[in-house]
């Protein structure tokens, strides 16, 4: 019984100081430190929240460089992949639809190859970037629709490169949010 007691009183201090102290703690010490990063890195025009630098959101218009598909439409509550498995017809149909799409939207060839995000959606669907190659795969079609120079494009994309983790880890990948609203910003000064 003493031992029984014992097991309570450890599971009710562990669940004290682990389910309610310690979170609150790295919160508390989160919103002091880095509030922009806690509270989601929420971009704003003026009072109007439009959009965040952590997930992904869906540019379809042929005038933005499009983001990696998802498989849950960039809901943050309901992220995930579509768990299909290599082998899965509904998944090569989809992949191959996707590629035909891009080809036909970028005016690429059929040997063009295709990175793989700009066809296949991320594990949590919500990424907010894309490869570096699938940008400049893009910059052709925007370049023409909006009227920007290919050099001011690549620079864009370059300042909107988020580089991997301390040189080890990751790659480097073009934050899609970050960069359309750098070309609308451009585009407003060429007007």
């Amino acid at each position: 019984m003493k031992k029984i007691l014992l097991s309570i009183r450890i599971y009710i201090i562990f669940t004290v100081l682990l389910g309610l102290i310690y979170p609150l703690v790295v919160t508390v010490i989160a919103q002091v430190i880095l509030p922009y990063q806690a509270n989601g890195s929420i971009m704003r025009n003026g009072d109007k929240v439009i959009g965040s630098k952590l997930i992904g959101q869906n540019f379809s218009n042929p005038e933005y460089f499009h983001s990696r598909p998802s498989a849950n439409n960039y809901d943050a509550v309901n992220s995930g992949g579509t768990n299909l498995g290599p082998s899965s017809k509904k998944l090569m149909d989809s992949t191959a639809e996707k590629i035909a799409k891009v080809r036909q939207e970028n005016g690429l060839s059929s040997d063009t190859k295709i990175p793989s995000d700009m066809v296949l959606s991320s594990a949590s669907g919500l990424d907010p970037h894309i490869s570096l190659q699938s940008a400049l795969l893009q910059v052709n079609r925007i370049s023409k629709i909006r009227g920007i120079a290919v050099k001011d494009l690549k620079k864009m994309i370059d300042n909107n490169t988020d580089t991997d983790f301390v040189g080890i880890w990751g790659r480097p990948g073009v934050n899609v949010f970050k960069l359309n609203l750098a070309i609308d910003d451009f585009a407003k000064d060429l007007k």
